[in-house]
């Protein structure tokens, strides 16, 4: 047992007959763990990306809110008249009038004929 833990430690099967073994599955360990390293790599870029996403999508959506709210302040009917009056037009003071049309009915050629 003593033996066995000194040859451990001297890195004995690193140098024996049979090392070919264990450097080809050291050399598949490293190539696992670099592998692995970049796997965390590129999630970490991915949820910094993610979340960089997400606060330009709140920052656009209350950009959208405002510009909004400036449209429907500029289309109110004070606003629009404010507008006007620096072009020296005024709102009219006569209320609008309903227009009707009457639409006649299209005759027929044999009505045509009897009238």
């Amino acid at each position: 047992m003593k033996m066995s833990i000194y040859n451990l430690l001297k890195a004995r099967f690193l140098i024996d007959e049979d090392a070919i073994k264990n450097w080809r599955f050291i050399v598949f360990l490293i190539v696992l763990a670099i592998i692995m390293i970049a796997n965390t790599q590129r999630y970490e870029q991915k949820v910094f990306k993610i979340a960089e996403l997400a606060s330009e999508v709140k920052e656009l959506r209350s950009e959208f809110v405002d510009r909004r709210s400036e449209l429907m302040k500029l289309r109110m009917e004070s606003t629009v008249s404010e507008k006007m009056e620096e072009r020296q037009i005024f709102p009219s003071t006569v209320p609008p009038v309903k227009i009707k049309v009457n639409k006649e009915e299209d005759k027929s050629f044999l009505k045509k004929l009897w009238q």
